[in-house]
């Protein structure tokens, strides 16, 4: 699809100017939608780029010069693309930062960054900024859409979001047509935004995504997806996660689509329900649980409806594989298949929500592809991809019709890769970003010879589809000698609807073991309905019968590992990792080095 141009004739080669095309070509489709007291409140293209202009001129006369930071700690709602937008268009470079993270965690991007302007979601957030506020010498603006519980804060730096807009409309009449001069201004390899990684072994990178790397994406990711203008997606993973960035913003700028705000990813499954997407990508967290859920629910039910939940899944599963092979279906195969969708496979997808979508996405880590097959085997043929910060999301994609469970399918048009000797995946082009904030070494190691390192190991199939093995550095020798990827075990005990996470260990130890955590509702519904007394995380798993039951689920896993990746010792952890204990990312990513240190007794006692 070729660019849009941008009012004047220019082609739309940035996110602004794209914007002004979009609203320019369709002024009163809708944008975007967000809830307000149980009533949908909609937002048309024009009314977005109204917001975004005086977003922008607001930044303006607050001092905001071009290459500035403005910080974003929210989360996802219409102020954050009408923040990030604005930045953008007076010439600046928005940074997300993750609303769960810890005072110390946002001070760190906050600092690293240079953040002139920050703005904060709520009090909450305010209060983030405030507690390390002497470290922040350069936050001179925070700018809050929800002021609730404010009144009585003295702090002159502190406006609300209403405030902001009010000075731009302002400065837009004392200089009228100064918005449209700022974003004529903006180039294609301007930094739009900086995306902070992970930080799974070490402090977070600020990633430079430029405007042609983002449009580069949306061009190539809107081919190989097959996503068009008349879909619609929900907005709920985080906003400051490049995978959130390319169905929030990239595709909806570049296509027209809508986007809904979910009310918050502890009520998605009820927020799917509702708003009803065509388009859905989901981490494999979000696609475990879903599974769960199902599987416990149905444990629930009565022994008739059970009966026809396990028919139709077994029946779908072997539909599933069959598809996925290539083979055609009889006329009594896809007469089954109708019977099976309308007495249980229907019902399933409504409860996910998920019934309307015609294209879904798993992406961001790697998932089961059991997990995966379960989704398929219920008639939502989720399509696995893969990508990183450092290439603007997504670098390979499963095409329509073309799904090989386990693999992430062939690389987005424009995308040059090859393996190194030792198997690590190397990319180029135009999405490749530009470059680390501040980390000129880091830069030079990432880009050596003109190629991304991703760090990734993986091998290349026949058929030209990507299996990724795992992070070069995760994968461990034991003392036999024999290499094991960690994320393969750990994917398979997370198959599981009793297991929420799992931490393998085994490097230079005679046999491969793991550090368990238990889905603290799932094993705590089993358990309340054994009668089973417990009231905390940690008495849960103390219980014996929560033991064999884990001893179970392990012994499950192990049937499909070959013998050298078996788990053959395990413990259960009586805690949750938690972000604020830095045992896990804001993206619930393990930090693998913090465990090790952490539970160094229990790893011990596995070994002894």
């Amino acid at each position: 699809m070729a660019l849009l141009s941008a009012p004047g004739g220019a082609a739309a080669d940035t996110l602004p100017k794209l914007l002004a095309a979009r609203a320019a070509l369709h002024p009163e489709a809708v944008a975007l939608r967000e809830k307000e007291y149980g009533i949908w409140q909609r937002v048309t293209w024009q009314g977005y780029l109204d917001h975004v202009r005086r977003a922008c001129m607001g930044f303006v006369a607050l001092g905001i010069t071009p290459g500035d930071k403005v910080a974003i700690l929210s989360e996802n709602r219409r102020e954050w693309l009408f923040a990030e937008l604005g930045a953008m268009a007076a010439g600046a470079v928005g940074v997300g930062v993750y609303p769960t993270s810890p005072s110390n965690e946002v001070q760190y991007v906050l600092a690293h960054s240079g953040a002139t302007i920050v703005v904060a979601e709520d009090q909450e957030q305010v209060d983030k900024i405030l507690e390390v506020g002497d470290r922040l010498p350069d936050v001179r603006h925070i700018v809050v859409p929800e002021t609730k519980g404010l009144r009585s804060y003295r702090d002159p730096r502190i406006l609300s979001w209403d405030e902001l807009e009010e000075r731009g409309e302002r400065l837009s009449g004392e200089r009228p047509g100064r918005f449209e001069e700022l974003v004529a201004a903006t180039r294609p390899d301007d930094v739009a935004f900086l995306i902070y990684t992970s930080g799974t072994t070490g402090f977070p990178k600020g990633a430079m995504i430029s405007h042609r790397n983002v449009l580069g994406q949306a061009r190539a990711a809107a081919l190989a997806t097959g996503i068009g203008r008349a879909d619609s997606v929900v907005s709920y993973l985080p906003l400051c996660h490049v995978a959130e960035q390319i169905f929030s913003a990239y595709l909806p700028l570049h296509l027209g689509m809508t986007v809904s705000f979910a009310e918050g990813i502890r009520t998605i499954q009820e927020d799917l329900r509702e708003i009803a997407p065509t388009v859905f990508l989901g981490v494999p967290r979000i696609w475990e649980k879903m599974q769960a859920g199902i599987q416990v629910k149905i444990q629930e039910t009565g022994r008739l409806r059970r009966a026809l939940f396990d028919g139709a899944m077994e029946r779908g599963r072997k539909r599933a594989l069959r598809r996925l092979a290539g083979e055609p279906l009889g006329a009594l195969t896809r007469l089954a298949a109708a019977l099976d969708h309308l007495l249980v496979l229907r019902a399933l997808q409504n409860h996910v929500g998920l019934r309307r979508t015609r294209a879904t996405f798993s992406a961001a880590a790697a998932i089961s592809p059991e997990v995966l097959l379960f989704f398929h085997a219920m008639g939502i043929p989720v399509r696995e991809g893969y990508g990183m910060t450092e290439c603007t999301g997504f670098s390979f994609v499963q095409r329509e019709g073309e799904v090989r469970l386990g693999t992430v399918g062939r690389p987005l048009d424009g995308l040059a890769f090859r393996l190194a000797d030792d198997g690590e995946l190397l990319k180029r082009g135009e999405t490749i970003f530009l470059g680390y904030y501040r980390d000129e070494q880091a830069t030079a190691e990432v880009l050596a010879g003109g190629w991304l390192h991703t760090g990734d190991v993986a091998v290349l199939d026949p058929d030209g589809h990507l299996r990724i093995v795992d992070r070069k550095k995760a994968i461990f020798v034991t003392s036999g000698g024999k290499n094991v990827s960690p994320s393969l075990v750990e994917n398979t005990l997370k198959v599981s609807p009793y297991i929420k996470e799992a931490v393998v260990l085994g490097e230079g130890e005679k046999f491969v073991s793991a550090l368990v955590q238990i889905d603290f509702e799932n094993v705590g519904q089993w358990a309340t309905e054994r009668k089973l007394a417990y009231t905390n995380f940690r008495s849960l798993t103390l219980l014996p019968e929560v033991r064999e039951l884990m001893d179970r689920e392990v012994d499950r896993a192990n049937q499909g590992l070959s013998p050298v990746e078996q788990v053959r010792k395990f413990r259960l952890l009586e805690k949750e990792l938690d972000h604020d204990d830095n045992e896990v990312t804001a993206t619930m990513k393990v930090r693998r080095k913090t465990i090790y240190e952490k539970f160094a007794p229990l790893i011990r006692e596995i070994y002894q």
